[in-house]
């Protein structure tokens, strides 16, 4: 891993990385969810990335040398998701993939557990407003989450 923020480019995912895209998902889960219940397997979440979420979302990857180190998938209103591996956090990375959404949406909404405090100083460091909890029944995870809202022009949090 580069020490040097300017070897991280922020690219738009390319069509033949739904793996590398669902490998960051899988690691920055283990490393910074480590409380979330393991639901699929490897298999299952390449699947999900290369049918669902690279057909419905704009996907942009952190890009160090070829490697994803992490990712940014959005769609009209709504980030589905953000990750990073391990030892790439607190670099603005995360900042600059999040900045492709705002880039592209004047409103954005987010699900974040409740759990995940990084996460969540983060989005609110960006903007994000929490609209609404939930005690995580209606989630796949059965953990309490937390609705975020970003409005483009407003300021809230920052």
């Amino acid at each position: 891993m580069s020490s040097d923020p300017c070897s991280i480019k922020i690219r738009r995912a390319r069509s033949t990385e739904p793996e590398a895209v669902a490998s960051v998902f899988r690691r920055s889960r283990q490393a910074f969810l480590p409380y979330l219940p393991d639901l699929h397997t490897f298999e299952e979440d390449k699947a999900y990335f290369r049918n669902i979420v690279f057909r419905d979302c704009d996907v942009w990857v952190a890009d160090e040398q070829q490697l994803v180190v992490g990712f940014c998938a959005f769609k009209q209103g709504w980030v589905e998701h953000l990750y990073l591996l391990p030892g790439y956090t607190g670099r603005g990375i995360g900042r600059k993939l999040i900045a492709k959404a705002q880039d592209h949406f004047d409103h954005l909404q987010l699900w974040v557990f409740q759990a995940n405090v990084d996460a969540i100083a983060f989005y609110e460091r960006n903007g994000f407003v929490r609209i609404r909890e939930t005690d995580g029944t209606d989630c796949q995870e059965k953990m309490p989450d937390a609705l975020y809202r970003w409005d483009a022009g407003v300021t809230a949090g920052l």
